[in-house]
């Protein structure tokens, strides 16, 4: 009986080890045959833009000359504010302050932060000069609504560079100068000095172009004109800086 199982065991792996050619080739055919369906498979995603990016690649910025001046400021940590509006802009002042303050905390100076507030849409007057606020002030205020808390009336210079309003406006006394020697930038949205120059010139008689200009040729210490508030923000975040909505 022994003898007989050991005879039957042998005639099996004899069998199988001379399977006959024909068997095997089959068999590495259908291999290979799956093999090359899984490559195009592959090469058909990548050809539709289906297949994952490859992990060795990674997105970079496009940077453009015309925003180099905000590779130009001084600091370790970079952070950006966003206003839109006149409290917002108000808003940006004492956490901008808030910022370099909380860095001393870290042994740091006003050096080492790099902060830029970009005043747009109906906050961008806050980057005029009082000189234009004295000369444009009724029409500025009839187009973003702002007023004087204590007189109730069109502001005659930039409100949050003046002393004495505390709570009664949305800086609560940070005044942009204190915020200038720290070393702040602002980026002054000129799609929107165009609009605030064109009402001016509706309620002046005056000509736009003209009158851009002079807004332009009259912004706080420390401004620069971008061409426009929401595409600077994106090239700060480009640039490293951290974003804050005001």
């Amino acid at each position: 009986m022994l003898g007989h199982r050991k005879l039957r065991k042998e005639e099996h792996m004899t069998e199988k080890a001379f399977q006959p050619p024909v068997q095997r080739r089959s068999f590495l055919t259908r291999l290979s045959f799956g093999a090359t369906a899984f490559a195009a498979a592959f090469v058909g995603a990548s050809s539709t833009g289906e297949a994952e990016t490859p992990a060795n690649t990674k997105w970079q910025p496009t940077l453009h000359e015309l925003d180099d001046w905000m590779d130009k400021i001084p600091g370790k940590h970079r952070m950006v504010f966003d206003s839109t509006l006149p409290d917002g802009f108000g808003i940006a002042l004492p956490f901008a302050n808030n910022f370099y303050r909380g860095n001393e905390t870290y042994g740091l100076k006003d050096a080492d932060a790099a902060v830029i507030i970009f005043p747009r849409h109906d906050s961008t007057p806050f980057g005029f000069n009082d000189a234009m606020w004295a000369k444009y002030g009724d029409p500025i205020s009839k187009k973003n609504g702002f007023v004087d808390p204590k007189t109730k009336q069109a502001p005659k210079s930039n409100l949050f560079n003046v002393a004495g309003y505390g709570d009664g406006l949305a800086n609560r006394g940070t005044l942009l100068d204190t915020l200038i020697k720290r070393g702040v930038q602002f980026g002054v949205c000129q799609l929107a000095t165009r609009a605030y120059a064109g009402t001016i010139a509706m309620a002046t008689g005056g000509n736009t172009d003209a009158i851009f200009n002079e807004l332009i040729a009259n912004l706080i210490t420390n401004a620069h004109p971008v061409p426009a508030g929401i595409v600077a923000v994106n090239r700060a975040q480009d640039r490293g800086y951290a974003f804050v909505r005001a």
